[in-house]
């Protein structure tokens, strides 16, 4: 697995062994950094990685111009790895890990610009995080469609293999510029 695009394309990230972190793929990874794009970028963004497994997303996001990124994870082991990866990288100083449960720590947590959300296949509380975050855009990764509630706009579905990528704004933003 590795950094698909900006300062740190073609590094090399940590991934775990064994199949209780399903990292984004790169591919997947790719597109959804080409639709993140087309609505502003995360150029100098605040940026929320939830369920941050190895961290790609938000080191995506820091490695193509994020000004910071928060990674929230309650696995031990899988919080140290996404520490590691920012380590490695050298982004650190922009990067924090919050080693918590993601429903829990979104009840006080935010605003941010970009929320990327991609939680076990299995997870239930989507409504929960739905409500709670706070954040412009929002990018939930899952291996169904979702209905977002209505705190939130759709401007795009598109399947990948299992992975059904989101892409929502606030219904009370407009969708163009993040910032």
């Amino acid at each position: 697995m590795r950094v698909v695009g900006g300062s740190e394309r073609g590094r090399a990230l940590r991934s775990p062994k064994g199949h209780d972190i399903r990292p984004t793929s790169d591919r997947v990874r790719e597109a959804v950094f080409n639709m993140v794009d087309t609505l502003g970028g995360v150029d100098d963004a605040t940026v929320v990685d939830l369920f941050a497994g190895t961290g790609a997303l938000g080191i995506e996001a820091l490695s193509r111009g994020a000004a910071s990124a928060v990674f929230v994870e309650r696995d031990r082991s899988a919080a140290a790895l996404v520490q590691e990866n920012l380590d490695a990288l050298g982004l650190a100083e922009r990067g924090k890990v919050v080693r918590l449960d993601v429903v829990r720590w979104l009840e006080t947590a935010g605003p941010f610009e970009v929320a990327f959300a991609d939680p076990p296949y299995a997870f239930e509380q989507w409504p929960v995080v739905f409500e709670r975050v706070r954040a412009q855009l929002l990018v939930a990764e899952s291996n169904r469609e979702l209905d977002l509630g209505g705190r939130w706009e759709l401007l795009r579905c598109k399947r990948y293999g299992s992975t059904v990528v989101h892409v929502a704004h606030t219904a009370l933003d407009s969708p163009g510029d993040l910032r």
